[in-house]
């Protein structure tokens, strides 16, 4: 084949390569209605003389803001991961955010909401989703004049009632992993949450609550800690629980984090799961799975929640309206080895 010369088109790559130009078009395109022969000599000769074609026009689509506050977990990766896919399949790009907690009261919480609203606007988001985030009033009369539609998943503090939230069957899944411990014989059993005022957190509770209550066991007061659903709060909370003089036989951890952070505390202590603690954790991440022993858990269905989360939010986006403005997927509990039948410790004798 000759050297081409000059600006090399579409044209003389069709001229040099013995074909027509839309036969190089579909080659460029990867259209499949083109021999192997004949695509590898046209790929020859784009190759051979640098062919790069014309800049195409960069296509604008449409964005949702995904933002956090805090740190980026076990939990908060799958449910990212099904935000993230669920916009893939809807043509939307997901932009990952980082909000820092702020104390509510402050004089400076309607300037910082209002800085934060401009920065959605001038970014053209078509909506924010807010992962285990919190919300404050002025972050929330900001949002409504600007008129950026929002969905929380499993939102740190309660929201007002015509906030858009999606989260999961917590109180069902509290009963279901208390039950399970209850079913085992178990009867000091304790609970170790999150925030005092997460609305999951707190459903979670009653949920353990209730099903303690329906059996008449007892629930001291050092059988309950909140703090966090991280794995620190964990080892400080099952320090706390296992050097009580009447220790639990039991614990109902509200994160599958929580339950790991447990898990070391009664390593430290010499105190065997499940032969000598039993331990129930929640969400069912990948970490429940790698646990030793493996962790029994009430799985949420957490990509399905980011998923359902970015469906909602294009949904308000586009003006049309939503079935409920809370939405709940049902938990299960799965049974591995971090629980076993009271009487096989030596716990159970103190």
């Amino acid at each position: 084949m000759s050297q081409l010369k000059g600006r090399v088109t579409l044209a003389t790559v069709a001229g040099s390569a013995g074909v027509s130009i839309a036969t190089v078009s579909k080659v460029l395109n990867g259209r499949s209605d083109v021999s192997p022969a004949t695509r590898a000599r046209v790929q020859e000769v784009l190759e051979r003389h640098g062919y790069v074609g014309r800049r195409p026009e960069p296509v604008q689509r449409d964005t949702v803001e995904l933002f956090y506050q805090g740190v980026v977990n076990a939990y908060s990766v799958e449910v990212i991961q099904g935000v993230v896919e669920a916009g893939q399949a809807a043509g939307v790009d997901v932009v990952l955010n980082s909000r820092p907690k702020h104390p509510p009261s402050t004089g400076a919480a309607a300037g910082r909401a209002a800085t934060w609203i401009r920065q959605l606007i001038a970014n053209d988001r078509r909506a924010a989703i807010g992962l285990t985030s919190e919300l404050s009033e002025a972050d929330l009369a900001a949002l409504a004049r600007a008129r950026v539609p929002m969905v929380v998943i499993d939102p740190a503090n309660t929201p007002e009632p015509d906030v858009t939230s999606v989260g999961s069957t917590n109180f069902a899944g509290g009963m279901a992993a208390t039950q399970h411990l209850l079913s085992l014989g178990h009867r000091r059993i304790a609970y170790i949450g999150g925030p005092p005022t997460s609305r999951c957190n707190q459903a979670r509770m009653s949920g353990y609550r209730n099903a303690m209550e329906s059996v008449g066991a007892g629930i001291p007061a050092e059988y309950i800690w909140l703090s966090d659903f991280l794995y620190d709060d964990g080892v400080a909370g099952g320090s706390a629980m296992l050097d009580l003089r009447d220790r639990p036989t039991a614990i109902f951890a509200g994160s599958d984090e929580v339950a790991l952070g447990v898990l070391e505390a009664a390593r430290a202590r010499g105190l065997r799961v499940p032969e000598e603690l039993s331990l129930v954790g929640f969400d069912d991440t990948e970490v429940a799975r790698l646990a030793s022993p493996p962790l029994t858990t009430v799985r949420q269905p957490l990509r399905e929640m980011g998923a359902v989360a970015l469906r909602t939010a294009l949904q308000l986006a586009a003006g049309e309206p939503v079935a409920s403005h809370h939405v709940e997927l049902a938990t299960s509990l799965i049974v591995r080895g971090s629980a076993a039948q009271y009487g096989l410790s030596s716990i159970a004798a103190s």
